[in-house]
């Protein structure tokens, strides 16, 4: 059913405290385990997320498409998010089983996770590790999973605080709509319907946006 699937199923399962994820590739070293845990235990935090460095990335697109991820949840959050999609974390099992039904059973729950946890105030910290090369065949695909990452940049901002995602937007197209409207104003004198559909569009993202927001803050009520 996906990799999601599978870290949802073994969530479920577990009977310990903490729960420890790594990814099946080979690329995590089993030794920092414990020096997750004791970041975890010792300092009260309720994720702790082993963060690579560049040399650790898988070639130079996802460095840079990793970078790009930590650089947007950090300016979403207000946090500094060192590694959104590291797969080599671990997390207090009752709180991680808060967010369960949000995982989607695909790839990406690391990105859902991690903001899941920031968006209900658990403390969230991460420790440096080396991740070795990947033992296999990696399937991800660019066209694909470009299309992929590109939903998880929505879903970063969706996950948080959609209004920070919306309000931009809303506010782009209303600008367009002057831009447009002061254009034909100077070159005809009147208002065309070109303002108007842009100016529409600014409002009905925003009511959106709005909604959205709503939507997302009743997620995470219970938890609240």
């Amino acid at each position: 059913m996906g990799n999601g699937a599978a870290i949802k199923r073994g969530a479920r399962a577990a009977t310990g405290k903490f729960l420890v994820f790594m990814d099946g590739d080979g690329q995590h070293d089993p030794a920092d385990i414990s020096r997750l845990l004791e970041k975890l235990d010792k300092e009260d935090y309720d994720m702790v997320v082993g963060a690579r460095d560049w040399d650790s990335q898988a070639g130079v697109g996802r460095g840079l498409a990793n970078t790009f991820y930590n650089w947007l949840a950090t300016r979403m959050t207000g946090h500094v998010v060192a590694d959104l999609t590291s797969g080599f974390r671990a997390a207090r099992a009752e709180k991680f089983r808060e967010f369960l039904h949000l995982l989607p059973n695909g790839f990406s729950y690391p990105t859902t996770s991690t903001m899941a946890f920031f968006r209900s105030a658990y403390a969230v910290a991460y420790v440096p590790i080396k991740a070795a090369q990947r033992v296999g065949k990696s399937h991800i695909r660019p066209l694909r999973d470009g299309i992929r990452f590109l939903l998880i940049i929505f879903k970063i901002a969706t996950l948080y605080s959609p209004l920070k995602l919306f309000a931009p937007a809303s506010a782009m197209f209303f600008l367009l709509g002057c831009a447009n409207y002061l254009r034909t104003f100077l070159s005809y004198g009147r208002l065309t319907n070109g303002s108007t559909l842009l100016w529409s569009a600014a409002v009905i993202i925003f009511l959106i946006g709005l909604v959205s927001e709503q939507i997302t803050s009743l997620t995470y009520r219970r938890n609240d």
